[in-house]
């Protein structure tokens, strides 16, 4: 079951109605069936997988609590951890290691016949995987409590509205609200309707209409070059952010429906001025987890410079490993790493030696700075999602050595790139229309509660646009509208 389903809009009101009528104490059976149900929607076999992962972090956690000594406690978090990642690595992996294997005997030429599982990748197991991680290591830090009663632990690894595609949750957010239910909060349901609106108009508007220009680009990456794959990147830059977060708000609001806050997963991340900052506001669930349970452990910036460098490229590196089973993701990863790196070189050795030792959010910078910087990032940014969306290491690679060429016919190139992607000046109006409005929506979001706003606005205003937009995206999507699959299910 998705978001964007009929199925969802039916589903949806029932369980809100339910949750709520039900007394406090059996509102975790009402999520466990939920749960449940939404995940076996669209096949029951992989809820075993699930069940497998969270019997066995459950119960390393309770028995980590019951032990004093350090040997046994890290016997137990190890176990459980080896347990989660084999079955993530067997899962998501195991044609991807086959793969490289056979790539490599070729180099020696050692021919071996190319061999695949086919094993199908089970929905959401790299958000479920990495939240029972997170847990039996929080409670191994004796940061939180281990939860006691299964069903409530289950209910919180297998939470619906996050269960596919993230955000990836903490137990310290999710547990307290599953084991003592709140009372309802119509300021927070309303909130996370607006949210679920600006979400499902982020993905059905903003990122399928991208994705019908950009898909022609990188689905037949080889027959095009310069201006064309610029503007596919571009357009694909903005169709992920809109598709990702489109996925995160319609979550998050879901789960304000219930009474559950979920952290915010983007924080307009596009008027980030560096790449570190960057990552502080895109996927946030994600890079705080690497940091909190990866970056850190490695000693983080606590080292020697060096060592601090190889921290930062370890940490990203994994990032994109865990994102796909392809070496374009690893380069993905890799070029993230790089350019922080580079970053941390020029702070600590380039820039003037006043601000050497501050740390970036106490600088006070010119607003020519911000403005260079803000671009410089998001072009590195950008070129690396290339990568990112290639259907392989090979596309990848051409792409990128096949961006500049023909540049130097700018009125040629321009209109090749029209014709290529099938624009016309209505469609292109259209699409810079729409990333215009995200880019506002984010500039007034950067520093307020952009929901919280628009519950000042007048009554008559506030439901002209609801009904104004609600209706909008039904029309659009009903007529000529082609909704694409969220592109996160594939991780």
């Amino acid at each position: 079951m998705t978001f964007t389903s009929v199925a969802y809009a039916i589903f949806l009101p029932i369980i809100f109605i339910l949750y709520w009528a039900v007394p406090k104490t059996k509102r975790c059976f009402i999520l466990l069936g939920a749960n449940v149900f939404f995940y076996m929607f669209g096949g029951p076999a992989y809820i075993i997988l699930m069940l497998s992962i969270a019997f066995v972090t459950y119960h390393a956690a309770v028995k980590i609590s019951l032990h004093e000594e350090e040997k046994v406690r890290k016997r137990y978090l190890a176990g459980a951890c080896i347990v989660v990642l084999f079955l993530l690595g067997f899962f998501k992996y195991a044609d991807f290691a086959a793969g490289t294997v056979i790539s490599l005997l070729g180099l020696f030429s050692l021919p071996m016949a190319e061999t695949t599982l086919k094993i199908a990748l089970p929905l959401g197991i790299s958000f479920y995987s990495f939240a029972a991680i997170g847990y039996v290591v929080d409670v191994y830090r004796n940061k939180i409590s281990p939860e006691k009663d299964f069903i409530r632990y289950f209910d919180f690894v297998s939470f619906f509205p996050t269960v596919l595609s993230g955000p990836i949750n903490r137990a310290e957010d999710i547990l307290p609200l599953v084991k003592e239910p709140s009372d309802f909060d119509y300021d927070l349901a309303v909130r996370g309707l607006r949210q679920m609106l600006w979400g499902f108009f982020k993905k059905l508007i903003i990122a399928d209409t991208l994705a019908l220009y950009s898909d022609i680009v990188f689905d037949n990456a080889t027959s095009f070059f310069g201006l064309t794959l610029i503007t596919a990147t571009v357009f694909y830059t903005f169709q992920i952010y809109c598709d990702f977060s489109g996925y995160s708000d319609i979550a998050t609001g879901t789960a304000a429906l219930l009474g559950i806050k979920v952290r915010d997963n983007f924080k307009s991340p596009y008027y980030s001025r560096s790449v570190k900052e960057f990552w502080s506001r895109w996927h946030i669930s994600l890079s705080t987890w690497f940091r909190d349970y990866v970056y850190i452990p490695l000693g983080g910036s606590r080292v020697k410079e060096g060592r601090h460098y190889v921290n930062l490229m370890i940490t990203m590196l994994l990032s994109g490993l865990w994102h796909g089973a392809d070496w374009s993701f690893v380069i993905w990863g890799g070029l993230h790493g790089i350019y922080q790196v580079a970053e941390d070189f020029c702070h600590k050795h380039l820039a003037p030696k006043s601000i050497r030792g501050m740390k970036e959010k106490d600088i006070k910078r010119s607003t020519l700075w911000n403005i260079g910087h803000g671009i410089l990032t998001f072009g590195l940014v950008s070129f690396a999602w290339s990568f990112f969306r290639a259907n392989n290491t090979k596309d990848a690679i051409y792409i990128a050595t096949h961006m500049p060429r023909g540049l130097g016919h700018i009125a040629g190139s321009w209109v090749m790139m029209l014709n290529n992607m099938t624009l016309d000046g209505f469609k292109l109006a259209w699409v810079l229309i729409l990333i215009a409005v995200l880019m506002a929506v984010d500039f007034a979001g950067r520093k307020q509660d952009i929901y919280h706003l628009f519950g000042k606005l007048p009554m008559a205003v506030r439901w002209i646009i609801y009904v104004g937009l609600t209706t909008f995206i039904i029309v659009m999507t009903i007529n000529g509208g082609q909704t694409q699959q969220f592109i996160y299910f594939q991780f």
